[in-house]
């Protein structure tokens, strides 16, 4: 089974970020193809691998998967001794939820703070709905953590897809300088000392420097 993963810029795409976790929680080789993003061309070449426009998308012998929730569930489903998803039933429960929620909302944070892994500055002032926002991560957090079955770092104790969805959201607070409890200090943490998330990084600033 081949994959060819469509994404944009490592540095600014945070959809594509969870589509290449999703992937390496899956354990699989995989190629990768980079379309830099709000180019001329951007839109025709990613018309060129799909209807969507958009990206991730994850060429695969079964058909193109867009969206990133999607490539998730596939590779879940296609890959299941890798256990992208928590064992447990209700820990694996709680960790869809954790994901379409994340898939769904918070957009007033992604509006406010825009994923970039060179930033290094907070915002001026965090405005009340985006603090609602980070709130409602913070105590998300807390929920995973409490369900879950496995001890870890990570949200359901070893990584697994709900990591792959929050990470992106774990940069935004940490480029930020969001001030957040110890507990979801320790997590962010751990995101960044996730080998998978620390080759996407230090690609991502190779890019900013090339």
């Amino acid at each position: 089974m081949s994959y060819h993963l469509i994404i944009g810029d490592k540095l600014y795409s945070s959809w594509s970020l969870r589509g290449a976790l999703a992937l390496e929680l899956a354990g699989v080789p995989y190629e990768e193809t980079l379309i830099k993003l709000n180019q001329p061309d951007t839109r025709t070449r990613v018309l060129a691998f799909s209807a969507t426009g958009k990206v991730p998308l994850l060429q695969t012998e079964h058909g193109v998967i867009a969206d990133s929730l999607a490539i998730a569930e596939y590779l879940a489903e296609q890959h299941p001794d890798a256990q992208l998803w928590p064992a447990d039933v209700a820990a694996r429960a709680h960790a869809r939820s954790a994901c379409a929620q994340m898939h769904s909302g918070f957009f007033a944070l992604r509006g406010a703070m825009p994923f970039d892994l060179s930033r290094d500055q907070a915002l001026e002032n965090v405005p009340l709905d985006v603090q609602v926002d980070i709130d409602r991560i913070v105590a998300l957090w807390s929920e995973c953590r409490l369900a879950a079955k496995d001890s870890g770092p990570f949200l359901f104790g070893k990584p697994s897809l709900a990591d792959a969805f929050f990470a992106p959201v774990a940069v935004r607070l940490r480029t930020y300088r969001v001030q957040v409890p110890a507990e979801a200090a320790r997590y962010i943490e751990a995101i960044y000392q996730w080998p998978a998330f620390q080759a996407w990084q230090s690609a991502g600033l190779a890019e900013r420097e090339g």
